[in-house]
């Protein structure tokens, strides 16, 4: 029976009862070591009876063992294995070493995010049959690993009956379940101690030595039953006044007692700490070092251990910590080497001699480093890092211990340890000091490029840029230079460098005959024409030239680092034609991406969406790209998916989630200096204000961006707000400045040649210009977008020659061209840019019914991106899948976005989600 923890049971009884009537819910049970953790888990379980309990509990000699926990807790469901996706069920077996693994060699197919969709899928499927509370006790002794998929798929329940609750012990597991509710287990009230202690010693407590007792400990549970069996003075040592550190005072105690028993039982407990909870592995290790195992029972009298079926289990984690620091080094290396001889498994047998290793030998880093490789294929990268880590420290080799320490960063970085990673490509930089010629050194070219991935998804791009430029000097070959400077331009264009980048596209042009391989040549072509065009020097034949290698090379394709490179064509040309093919090959390949890479990709595809008329699908992208790179760590991808999502915001009219998204966005950028965030930010900020009436505002805001974009030296000119800045003076009375300003960007976009920038210019020449002009200018500006796939663009120029027409008494004109806007805002989306258009409508003399509201609009960014994936014909377990979802919670949202929508089937959703067809612009008639 629990003391003192009503409030505790509580919240557990209504997340499970939540559990029994289908919705999910998890909690993490927080304490300090001793605090009751086990106690209230223990409870949990007992009170389960209708409920079945997966259950696992982290073992620290276990922690180097890939997915040992989720082994533990999988185990009763792995029957169900069959019965969720492919993908998933290839990934989860593989990385539980499962017999007749199904070979899955997509890039990313086995990566640690897939595993944990995995578990999620197999426990909802496991939880069709009747609710499951899944209980993990000491989560953060479990391997990384399995605390990763647990943690992943604890966060993505919603619907099901599944309850989740996670024991952790801080300080150590403060970062593991971070963002999970959290129960934090405080020191029982003096009430509370005093009717547990006086239970456990069968007499209350003097009410003095109870008071100092509970001060002493805090009313941590555990520290209360021990110290209050120890001897007199420990107790009374608080009197002093002195903090006392109750994990300490309970370590020391623990020390005592095992001080008290005899030497042969210690070394019995050191084998039992050394060996884990496997009995027949412990029997065997003992009789090898001479030891009578029988003598644990003393241990297990003293309520020190238990001995269950076939399994020891020290008390506490701490006991079994006491037990194995207490012993002289000499026995525990003898131990571990024991133990090594007895064990049939590979990577523990490697752990072990490991640890009966201290100095370097060759052999004992060979089979560390094969664990660290054998992990790795199972996506356990935490737990392969720390494998080549050792095996490199093992290492007599120099260039053997160089290349395993960058392996442990390379397999660090890829488990999400950025700190890890740092620091061994730290210890990595010491190994390769005395190294005679870094120039043509494999790992140190290798190191510098990771440090600069690293630094560049981090948000750290300047630090990026510099070291791209360090290893493009290093680099003997022309091939590999081409490919750091092209990443470099990558950079460049994020900090808004164009002066940089522009230096590298000259670099990149004097680099092109001595480049061969196709990779290489498509991201040379590509980077060079990025760089130009941010520069105002053309560019865009160089990324024309870069298509046809880009849709053909096949390496590009299983590089998942550089697949979002595809997406950069269509991005900067913004034509009706240019980049179909490689929309379609990023479709193709972006399910088999991994997720570390999927919020870049889906950043780029969402980018693209959002300037052509798939608004609904762009949102649904950016947020999933948002969602993604949060997890991930990737704070370049999170910032620009989120002014991404604020830009398109603007344009749709949706103001208070703009400017949320807006502070959120220029937060992050100013941090990292991601300027082309910031100047998407002033863009999206600057034109909501146009859209709103607030030319004030708006003449603020795109001032302040053009000033930014001098500064940087951006000189493209779809970045410059230009047309959006004559626009807003012209409503200030300000129309010479207008005329003037829209003149001036004309003049730069005939530069560049490209049809998004004419139209734009046309028509703020159109709006800028005089009544004799209109016509001209308005029709030139509809053939430009005629060879764009920017609907809103074309609808915005539309509404401004409509609105010209009309103050010129040619409402008969007019009322054609705002009649295609007016659609043509309304089918988008764009709320305000439409009642701006129906107003002027009415003002022709046209009565205008009311535009039925788009209910899309009113779906949260998850029921739009579950509707998305089912309007695109995936199945409700694919959809899942695909959004690391149960069924269970994709058919919640289902039902939701029904009522919403007023609609009741799937092909009704289909209909309302439909991609809009191109139009063709040519059917309005242009007067003139």
């Amino acid at each position: 029976m629990l003391v003192g923890r009503q409030a505790e049971q509580q919240a557990i009884g209504r997340l499970t009862a939540a559990a029994r009537l289908g919705m999910s819910g998890a909690l993490v049970v927080v304490g300090e070591a001793g605090a009751g953790k086990t106690a209230v888990l223990e409870d949990t379980v007992d009170g389960l009876e209708d409920m079945r309990v997966l259950r696992a509990t982290g073992v620290e000699s276990e922690r180097d063992i890939p997915f040992g926990t989720l082994l533990q807790l999988a185990r009763p469901a792995l029957g169900l294995l069959e019965e969720i996706p492919p993908v998933q069920a290839a990934a989860l077996s593989a990385a539980l070493a499962l017999p007749a693994t199904p070979a899955d060699s997509r890039p990313g197919a086995h990566d640690r995010f897939t595993i944990g969709a995995a578990l999620l899928s197999l426990v909802c499927r496991y939880a069709e049959d009747g609710p499951v509370a899944v209980v993990v006790d000491d989560l953060h002794l479990a391997d990384r690993p399995s605390a990763n998929a647990l943690v992943f798929a604890a966060r993505r329940l919603a619907a099901d009956p599944v309850a989740v609750v996670f024991g952790v012990r801080t300080p150590e597991g403060d970062d593991i379940a971070a963002g999970l509710p959290s129960l934090p287990l405080p020191g029982l009230t003096i009430a509370a101690a005093r009717a547990l202690v006086s239970r456990a010693r069968g007499h209350p407590l003097g009410e003095e030595q109870l008071q100092r007792l509970h001060t002493a400990t805090a009313g941590n549970p555990l520290a209360l039953l021990e110290l209050s069996a120890a001897d007199r003075e420990v107790v009374e040592s608080a009197e002093t006044g002195l903090p006392l550190r109750v994990p300490r005072a309970v370590a020391e105690a623990f020390g005592r007692r095992l001080a008290s028993l005899e030497p042969e039982c210690r070394s019995v407990l050191l084998v039992a700490a050394v060996c884990g909870s496997e009995l027949r592995l412990i029997t065997d290790v003992c009789g090898a070092l001479g030891l009578d195992l029988a003598r644990i029972d003393e241990a297990e009298d003293l309520g020190l251990v238990t001995v269950r079926g076939a399994e020891v289990e020290f008390r506490h984690p701490l006991l079994r910590s006491a037990a194995y620091s207490a012993a002289p080094a000499q026995d525990r290396r003898a131990a571990h080497r024991a133990a090594a001889d007895a064990t049939a498994d590979a990577d523990r047998r490697a752990w072990h001699l490991a640890e009966a290793t201290w100095h370097p030998d060759a052999g004992v880093a060979d089979l560390l480093a094969a664990a660290g490789a054998r992990a790795v294929a199972r996506a356990a990268y935490a737990v392969g890092s720390g494998a080549f880590e050792r095996a490199a420290h093992l290492s007599a080799d120099d260039d053997e211990r160089a290349a395993r320490l960058l392996h442990a960063a390379d397999t660090a970085w890829t488990a999400g340890m950025r700190d890890r990673a740092l620091a061994l490509l730290d210890q990595h930089g010491r190994a390769t000091e005395s190294t005679a010629d870094r120039t043509v050194a494999p790992t140190a070219m290798r190191a510098l490029e990771l440090r600069a991935a690293i630094a560049a998804r981090s948000g750290s791009l300047r630090e990026a840029l510099e070291i791209l430029l360090t290893a493009a000097d290093l680099s003997p070959r022309a091939d590999d230079t081409a490919i750091l400077l092209a990443d470099a331009v990558h950079a460049a264009y994020y900090l808004g460098d164009a002066r940089t980048a522009s230096t590298l596209a000259d670099r990149l042009s004097g680099l092109r005959a001595a480049v061969s391989e196709p990779r290489a040549r498509a991201l040379g072509l590509m980077a060079t024409g990025m760089a130009k065009v941010l520069s105002g020097r053309g560019g865009a034949a160089d990324i024309r030239a870069a298509v046809p290698l880009l849709e053909t090379d096949a390496e590009l394709l299983r590089d998942p680092r550089r697949l979002s490179w595809l997406m950069l064509a269509p991005l900067y040309l913004r034509d009706a034609t240019s980049g179909a093919r490689l929309r379609a090959l990023v479709d193709e390949v972006r399910a088999a991406a991994g997720i570390g890479a999927l919020p870049a990709v889906l950043f780029h595809v969402a980018r693209d969406q959002a300037a052509t008329e798939a608004w609904t699908r762009a949102e649904a992208n950016y947020t999933e790209s948002i969602r993604l790179a949060a997890d991930t760590g990737q704070t370049t991808e999170l910032a620009m998916s989120l002014a991404g999502l604020c830009w398109l915001e603007s344009r749709a009219g949706k103001a208070d989630a703009a400017r949320a998204h807006a502070t959120e966005a220029a937060a992050l950028c100013a941090d990292r200096d991601i300027h082309i965030g910031e100047a998407w930010v002033a863009f999206a900020l600057g034109d909501l204000a146009l859209s709103l009436g607030d030319a004030d505002r708006a003449v603020e805001h795109l001032s302040a961006l053009t000033i930014l974009l001098d500064r940087l030296g951006l000189q493209d000119v779809d970045l410059s707000p230009a047309p959006e800045l004559a626009d807003a003076l012209l409503r200030l009375g300000r129309r010479a400045d207008a005329v003037a300003l829209s003149h001036r960007y004309r003049d730069d976009a005939v530069r560049k040649g490209q049809p998004w920038a004419r139209a734009r210019a046309d028509r703020a020449c159109g709006q800028a210009g005089g009544e004799d002009e209109v016509d001209e200018w308005f029709s030139a500006a509809l053939g430009w977008h005629d060879q764009t796939l920017d609907r809103f663009e074309s609808a915005r120029t539309r509404l401004a020659y409509g609105e010209r027409l009309r103050r010129a008494g040619r409402r008969v004109d007019a009322r054609v061209q705002l009649r295609r806007a007016l659609e043509d805002f309304s089918d988008l989306g764009a709320s305000i840019w439409g009642e701006r258009a129906a107003a002027e409508l009415t003002a022709t003399g046209e009565h205008v019914r009311t535009t039925a509201v788009n209910a899309v609009a009113a779906l949260t960014p998850q029921e739009l991106q579950v509707s998305v994936m089912l309007a695109e014909g995936r199945t409700t377990r694919e959809a899942a899948a695909a959004l690391f979802l149960s069924p269970k919670t994709i058919e919640y949202h289902l039902r939701k976005v029904y009522t919403k929508l007023g609609i009741g089937s799937r092909a009704e959703l289909a209909e309302q989600l439909a991609p809009l067809r191109p139009r063709d612009r040519r059917d309005a008639t242009r007067p003139g």
